[in-house]
């Protein structure tokens, strides 16, 4: 049964995911390795490849050599502003030829692997190659903004990068992803794994972050923990998509699945709330720099040139730099609770972002967005599909999965509120979006359907009433109570910063 009966259905999970309940550790290396298992979550299926093919020693010595502080407490390229001086002195060579030879067997598919810890090298090297000249001047003088970046990539950097990015079929820049987060992390204790978060460590960082207590570290390796327990998650929503399609009567199934993402979602905000003793504030518009990009940057007036490539030399190009935005926790959850966004340019920004996740993480939340839509989630929810006895169980699962999207969005506000905001005058966040207005414009749009999903649902009236179940309408109040004093107080810190930088 469907709601959206017109709507062609979409092809079965097991054949559009074959691997959703598979042993990643079976899967061949020819595999994207961030496809996507009900045990891995978002993360890399397997553990990020470190060390780059021998062929790319060069290239290995030179980004080991370039972050400020190396592991070693000693100084690096960056330290002394030599990294772009050194890649145009010729030093290093143009290998994306060496790149044909990376495949599974002979003249076979890639080893995407290999491919993909190549983009996360090439596109570190590119964005502390293009920002070098930002750092700089902040550093000499951190009131005096940021200054240009380099206009141009040349093309033993820029050559590499497009090929890798074009064989991952992503934008050719740093990605939330495929390099700056998600495909750097190391583990002290293989067999312990990423869940304890002591025992993992960057791979690569441009200022601090080889050290593990460094806010850089703690930067990138808060998002590593807080991913690495999103399993769950992907099996509870897919729980509920098949449920809704295939038993839509048996209502204590789909709260089951509510359930699993519910307490999925509580483990991954503990771990993004340990982001504030991981990750001092004071810190992160240092490290800040390296990671913007060029699209709306000041930095990058007139795009970057990529020599070498099939971009041609003459065309200027412009990505969005890395964002926590690109992250695919909370668009999976957009998704599955078709939380309508408004149709403005904020929201466009938040579609732009969509082709910088890896394809397999695309591809899923494509899916789940029509699933969800074929099969009317929220319609589901309610409340229609429950006997009297229980009508109010789905409703109220439903609006505190809700509340959990809020409460992400809202404590991602108070970081870029805290981090950045009280910090930096520069008026866009790293991945090009107004820093003032763009969270809010997601924020406000998720408590705009809480609002309407509490009074449709009935839920207001009950509560009200006090007729119902004490427990659950005590908490449906609290969550409301506090959504609405939300509401206020973010409206009024908008207007507040916008009258104060004239947005």
């Amino acid at each position: 049964m469907t709601y959206l009966e017109d709507s062609p259905p979409l092809p079965p999970l097991s054949t559009l995911f074959p691997h959703l309940h598979s042993d990643a550790t079976t899967l061949p290396a020819s595999t994207d390795p961030f496809t996507i298992t009900t045990k891995t979550g978002f993360l890399p299926c397997r553990p990020p490849l470190i060390r780059l093919p021998e062929a790319f020693d060069k290239m290995t010595a030179i980004v080991e050599d370039m972050p400020i502080v190396k592991l070693d407490g000693s100084s690096g390229l960056l330290a002394t502003f030599k990294l772009g001086p050194l890649i145009d002195s010729g030093k290093l060579p143009d290998l994306t030829s060496e790149m044909d030879k990376l495949r599974v067997t002979p003249g076979g598919d890639y080893d995407l692997e290999a491919i993909t810890a190549l983009f996360r090298d090439y596109s570190f090297l590119a964005s502390a190659y293009l920002l070098e000249p930002c750092w700089e001047k902040w550093s000499k003088d951190n009131s005096a903004g940021l200054g240009l970046g380099r206009s141009t990539l040349p093309q033993c950097i820029a050559s590499p990068l497009v090929k890798a990015a074009d064989i991952l079929d992503i934008p050719p820049f740093m990605s939330y992803a495929a390099s700056y987060a998600l495909y750097n992390y190391s583990m002290v204790s293989p067999e312990v794994g990423p869940s304890v978060y002591d025992n993992i460590r960057l791979v690569r960082a441009f200022e601090l972050g080889l050290d593990p207590k460094s806010s850089e570290a703690g930067f990138i390796l808060t998002h590593v923990h807080m991913v690495q327990a999103t399993g769950p998650l992907i099996d509870g929503a897919t729980s509920l998509l098949a449920t809704i399609e295939n038993k839509p009567e048996d209502t204590a199934a789909a709260a089951s699945a509510f359930q699993t993402m519910l307490d999925a979602m509580t483990t991954i905000e503990a771990h993004m709330e340990q982001m504030w003793t991981n990750s001092l504030p004071k810190d992160y518009i240092s490290y800040r720099t390296f990671i913007f990009g060029i699209t709306n940057q000041s930095m990058f007036p007139n795009g970057v040139i990529y020599e070498g490539t099939r971009y041609g030399n003459s065309k200027p190009l412009y990505f969005r730099g890395e964002s926590g935005a690109n992250d695919s926790i909370i668009p999976m959850l957009d998704h599955i609770l078709e939380i309508p966004m408004p149709n403005n340019p904020l929201t466009e920004i938040l579609r732009d972002f969509r082709s910088y996740r890896p394809k397999p993480h695309r591809d899923f939340l494509a899916w789940v967005m029509s699933k969800s839509a074929e099969l009317g989630v929220r319609k589901y929810c309610s409340g229609g599909s429950s006997s009297d006895a229980d009508k109010f169980i789905l409703p109220t699962l439903y609006l505190k999965l809700l509340n959990h999207v809020r409460s992400f969005r809202w404590r991602h506000w108070l970081f870029a509120r805290e981090y950045i905001i009280k910090r930096s005058a520069h008026p866009t966040a790293t991945g090009g979006s107004p820093i003032i207005t763009w969270l809010p414009n997601q924020l406000f749009a998720v408590m705009d359907l809480m609002q309407s999903v509490y009074a449709d649902s009935g839920l207001k009236q009950a509560v009200e009433s006090n007729v119902e179940n004490q427990g659950e309408v005590k908490v449906v109040k609290e969550i409301m109570e506090n959504a609405t004093i939300q509401y206020e107080k973010l409206d009024k810190e908008v207007r507040k910063y916008c009258a104060e930088r004239g947005a």
